[in-house]
Parts: structure tokens; C-alpha cells; sequence
């Protein structure tokens, strides 16, 4: 396995699911604007996505793919094929009960989830709505996750890979298509999530089936190996979901904040997320698997390696962008949201929010870095207790923050809890040996950042003379903002290129596997 190539499968279509993500933010930013209306849908979209994210691309992931990879290096695809439909099974009719608990008791969740809401009845009784048509997509995007470890654990990533984009296209098709015949906007919105998480459950089962894993549904049994893995799955739940819980604290507190709130933060993770999305679920996915394999057949010294490049090549990407978006943030967000309903207050507002969550971006990605070097060693316990620490700093944060900065404090809170959280995995694995800085990290890292530095400073000079084209028509902006993007980027590879932060040949190298395998 070629870990830049896998990278690059995952992050190639991981991009083309944001660039549609953001069009469905545009949609609904113009239809929604940063309004109750919007805030009620995000609240309805994020509950299932808590949970998505935190057991299924979090707990399940990060306990089931060690353990299915660990089969097919020991004991062959039969076995492993095995111990997939019997994990299969078993969280198929668990979330089938867990999911109909939840729709009955759903005003009581929200009372949890959103209780800055109790005090507007419409608003609050809107919420119960939409959230119980939008909760059935956990059931089919959790049996898609588990679907994507079997495939991204046999090498083939391209599939997985491709299923955000079809949620992506629902909801832009239940925007467009859907609106005018149902009560609000946000009701088919909160359609199109479920048909979505249908829509993707039958990709990928037919990608597996492919992949000659057709994988059976039968009454579910709790094995020796499932058992393990639910085992296992409890504190990765906490560990691998640091920065989803840290969001949905965010969402509790933003919503005795002013409206609008949650739709700020919202808008702004949105953008912060394309470089998140591009590289850092890439680069977590696609080293997970190849970890487990190295640590199974006692290669200690290609894990360390493969570790190493694979922070050296988020922290190449993700330092400038970082840098990039703390300085443009505003031009971004006008670009992409300020029409219809979202004006320049909307703006305003969202981009304080994506300066102050960009400082964080570096941590958000080598968290999935370095959190596959605990769970390709099946230890769950220690990035459990790490979240913990990290979950009660942002949690105290966020209250100390939230008077005098409102929605920035949230995003300020997030930002540090995250450096805590990337710093404590590192320094951990450190300690035991099992993540130490290259010779080839520690000479890259000071030049990417001077690199950084210096694009930085280009960009902070170019917006005064572009700061006409910024403020006028939608065309000119546009035209501007490319300039800075693509006028950025040309300044960092020159950078790079000089200060021998990155050269041609290493992303040729790595590419071809010489230096990743």
C-alpha cells in the first residue's frame, strides 16, 4: 500500500464532496439565511451527525478496522468476511432499537441538545420535528462505515471515499427540488438527509459485493471477536470524537447566545472543514489500515516512518491553509454565503468565527494523525482519558468565554481544547516510543512554517490594493478571490521550494512508494 496514493484517493474525492458541500451551504445560506429557521435545521442535521461521527467514522472505525485488517494479515478474507457480518449483524438491530428509542423520547433529547430553545414553543416543536425525520440516517450511515473499513482495509478507498458526495447531492436536489412542496425549506432539507443516508447505504454495499464481500444480515450473536470490539468501541467513542463533542458542546451553549449563533458557528466549520475534510480524514483513513498491518507483523520501524510522513505531509498543507484562511477569512465567507437572506452582518460575524477556528486547524489534523498510533495498537484507554482532560478544558472555556466574545469565545474554546488534545497524543506516544520525529520532520517543519510565514505576509499586503474588487459586485469578488487563493498558493510553493520545505521530487517519491511503503 502506497500511503500517499491512498491519501490522494481519499482526499481527490473528499475534495469533490466539498466543493458540492459548500454549493449546498450557498443554497442554503440564500434560502435560510443565519436565521431560527437555519439554526433549527442545523440542530436537526447535526444530532445524527454527532452520533455518525463519534460511533460510526469514531468508535467503530478506529476499533473495527485494526481488528478486520488484523484478520486478513493472520488468518485470511474468510475469516475477516466473518467477523464482519457478525459486527454487522449485531449494530445493525442495536442502532434499529437505539434509533426508535431516540424518536420517542426525541423532546427530551432536545431538551439536552438545544435548551436555549425551550424558551420559543414554535422553535422548539420545529426542532422535535425535523430531527426525527433527519435521526434514521444514523442506522445507514453507521452499516456505511462499517462497509468503508471492510473496503478501505482491502486497499480500495475510492468507493468509501465517494459517499459524501451523494449526500451532498441530495440535499442540493431536496433544495432545488423539494422545497416548494413541503411546509419549509428545512423540511426537505431534513428529507433529503435521510434519502441520502439510503442512497449511500446501497453504493456501498454494492461496492463491497464488488470487492467479492457481499456481506449478510443474519440474527445478530455476540462472538468472542464482537465482543472485543464493542469493548473496544466505548472510550474510542470519547478519544476519536474530541472535536465532534467539543462542537456539540459548542451547540448547547450557542443556543442561549442571540439567533443566529449556531448558524455562524456553523458556516464557518463548514469552511474550515474543506481542509480538514481534504486532509485530515484522508490522511487518518488511509494510515489506519496501514498501521494496523505494520504493528500486526512487528514493523516497528515502517510504522514509525509512515507516521511520520503522514504528519509531514498534513502539516505541508494544512499550516498555509491555516495561515490563509486567519487572513482572508472575510473575503471567503462573502464569496461563498452573502446573498439572499445572508448580508454583511452574517458575514461579519462568520468570518471572526473561521479566523479564530483556522488557528486551530493544524491541531484538528494532526489529532487524526496521530490517533491512529494508539488504535492500531488497540489501546482505546489512553485517548479516552485524554478527551476527557480536553472536553472539561473546553467545556470551562466555553463558559468563561461566551459573555465578553459570544459566539468567538465558542470558537476560541474549541481552538484550545484541540492544541491540548493533539499535544497530549503526541506527547504520550512519544514517551512510549512509538511516535518520534524523523530526521526529515525536524528539517521540514521550521521551513514550512517560515514558508507559511512569508505567504502570510504576501496575502495580508495584497488585500489592500484588492480591496476594491473585494467589496464590489459578486463577479469582481470572485475574480479576487481566486487571485488570492491562486497568488497564495504559487507564493508558498515558491517558498517552499526555496526554503526546502517541500521540492517536486518528494511528492514524486512518495507517490511512486519509495518513500512510503
Amino acid at each position: 500500500m502506497v500511503l500517499l496514493r491512498s491519501i490522494a484517493t481519499v482526499g481527490g474525492f473528499t475534495l469533490i464532496s466539498r466543493v458540492l458541500g459548500f454549493l449546498r451551504d450557498i443554497l442554503i445560506a440564500a434560502v435560510l439565511g443565519a436565521g431560527a429557521g437555519a439554526d433549527v435545521f442545523f440542530v436537526a442535521f447535526k444530532l445524527p451527525n454527532l452520533f455518525r461521527r463519534l460511533f460510526a467514522e469514531g468508535a467503530f472505525s478506529m476499533a473495527f478496522v485494526p481488528m478486520f485488517a488484523g484478520r486478513i494479515e493472520g488468518d485470511g478474507i474468510e475469516a475477516a468476511k466473518a467477523f464482519a457480518e457478525a459486527a454487522f449483524s449485531v449494530l445493525f438491530w442495536a442502532l434499529l432499537i437505539f434509533v426508535g428509542v431516540i424518536e420517542l423520547a426525541m423532546p427530551l433529547v432536545m431538551l439536552g441538545f438545544a435548551p436555549g430553545f425551550i424558551g420559543d414553543a414554535a422553535k422548539f416543536d420545529l426542532a422535535v420535528e425535523l430531527t426525527r425525520i433527519t435521526f434514521p440516517y444514523l442506522l445507514f450511515i453507521a452499516l456505511v462505515s462499517l462497509m468503508a473499513g471492510v473496503l478501505n482495509s482491502l486497499g480500495q478507498f475510492a468507493a468509501a471515499a465517494a459517499t459524501p458526495i451523494l449526500l451532498n447531492l441530495c440535499l442540493i436536489g431536496a433544495i432545488l427540488g423539494l422545497a416548494n412542496f413541503t411546509e419549509t425549506p428545512s423540511h426537505a432539507l431534513a428529507w433529503g438527509v435521510v434519502a441520502a443516508g439510503g442512497v449511500q447505504f446501497i453504493w456501498l454495499y454494492a461496492a463491497c459485493g464488488r470487492a467479492g464481500v457481499w456481506i449478510r444480515l443474519s440474527f445478530p450473536r455476540l462472538t468472542g471477536d464482537v465482543k472485543v470490539l464493542m469493548k473496544r468501541m466505548a472510550p474510542v467513542a470519547v478519544g476519536a470524537g474530541i472535536y465532534q463533542i467539543n462542537l456539540v458542546i459548542d451547540t448547547i451553549i450557542a443556543s442561549f447566545l442571540p439567533s443566529g449563533s449556531i448558524s455562524y458557528l456553523f458556516f464557518a466549520d463548514r469552511v474550515n472543514q474543506l481542509p480538514l475534510g481534504v486532509v485530515g480524514v484522508a490522511v487518518g483513513t488511509a494510515l489506519l489500515p496501514l498501521l494496523s498491518r505494520q504493528v500486526r507483523a512487528g514493523d516497528d520501524k515502517a510504522a514509525l516512518h509512515s507516521q511520520n510522513r503522514a504528519l509531514e505531509f498534513s502539516l505541508l498543507l494544512t499550516l498555509p491553509a491555516a495561515a490563509a484562511l486567519m487572513v482572508i477569512a472575510v473575503p471567503v465567507v462573502r464569496v461563498l454565503f452573502e446573498r439572499g437572506a445572508f448580508g454583511g452582518p452574517e458575514t461579519v460575524a462568520t468570518a471572526a468565527a473561521l479566523a479564530v477556528y483556522a488557528i486551530g486547524l493544524p491541531a484538528y489534523v494532526a489529532v487524526k494523525t496521530l490517533a491512529p498510533g494508539f488504535f492500531a495498537r488497540k489501546d482505546t484507554a489512553t485517548p479516552v482519558k485524554i478527551a476527557v482532560v480536553c472536553l472539561l478544558v473546553n467545556l470551562v472555556l466555553n463558559l468563561i468565554l461566551m459573555g465578553p466574545f459570544k459566539h468567538v469565545g465558542i470558537a476560541m474554546a474549541t481552538v484550545v481544547s484541540s492544541w491540548l488534545n493533539a499535544g497530549l497524543l503526541a506527547y504520550v506516544l512519544h514517551k512510549r516510543g512509538h511516535f518520534v520525529l524523523d530526521d526529515r520532520l525536524r528539517h521540514r517543519l521550521p521551513r514550512i512554517i517560515l514558508a507559511s510565514a512569508g505567504m502570510t505576509a504576501a496575502l495580508a499586503l495584497a488585500l489592500t490594493p484588492l480591496g476594491g474588487a473585494l467589496a464590489g459586485s459578486m463577479t469582481e469578488r470572485i475574480a479576487a478571490l481566486a487571485a488570492l487563493v491562486v497568488g497564495g498558493m504559487a507564493m508558498f510553493g515558491a517558498l517552499g521550494w526555496v526554503t526546502g520545505a517541500a521540492r517536486p521530487q518528494d511528492l514524486k517519491s512518495l507517490y511512486r512508494g519509495a518513500e512510503a511503503d
